[in-house]
């Protein structure tokens, strides 16, 4: 075997190790989740939105960042629970997500932002079937830190980026007028 081979868990050998990639973390009530933090753009403080009539219940409303109008999506209610309460940690997460090879920032509404942690590939476990709160296929899957789970998100599946897009637009139209 090579000095720079591992084995992997199919006890086959792996060309190399992976690298960790970044996660950052943050909570919603007792549960920590994560998503790639190449996909965040910046992190901002909760402050006044604009709710849009119309929208589903999970966009919360949107913000003027820049001049750029920003849906801002709950989290919480986004997962089928009751709306986030804003509390002094309460902020807002805008990342980047692609509709069509368009670029489109979103906001998320978390309780906190925890950290940024590093995850190897070989640290990251299928989603479960059963025994989370979330749907399975908004999970990119369980990452193992520190004898603990932390749930990795799947941005462009719980965001629905072309849904939010739309509404987006909508709520952009909306402000306008």
């Amino acid at each position: 075997m090579k000095a720079n081979s591992s084995v992997n868990k199919g006890g086959g050998v792996a060309a190399a190790a992976e690298p960790a990639a970044q996660f950052l973390t943050f909570t919603l009530g007792a549960e920590v989740f994560a998503m790639d933090i190449r996909t965040v753009r910046e992190i901002i403080q909760y402050g006044p939105m604009t709710t849009v009539p119309l929208m589903p219940g999970f966009v919360r409303g949107v913000i003027n960042l820049r001049g750029a109008v920003v849906p801002v999506i709950d989290l919480q209610a986004r997962f089928g629970r009751p709306a986030a309460e804003v509390g002094k940690k309460t902020c807002i997460v805008i990342f980047d997500s692609l509709r069509q090879d368009e670029r489109v920032e979103l906001g998320l509404l978390v309780d906190a932002v925890s950290e940024v942690i590093d995850i190897a590939p070989a640290d990251i476990e299928p989603p479960p079937n059963f025994g989370t709160a979330v749907r399975r296929d908004f999970i990119r899957g369980m990452g193992k830190v520190a004898n603990r789970f932390v749930i990795i998100l799947e941005p462009d599946k719980a965001f629905d980026v072309g849904e939010v897009a739309d509404l987006c637009e909508s709520a952009q139209e909306a402000v306008a007028a």
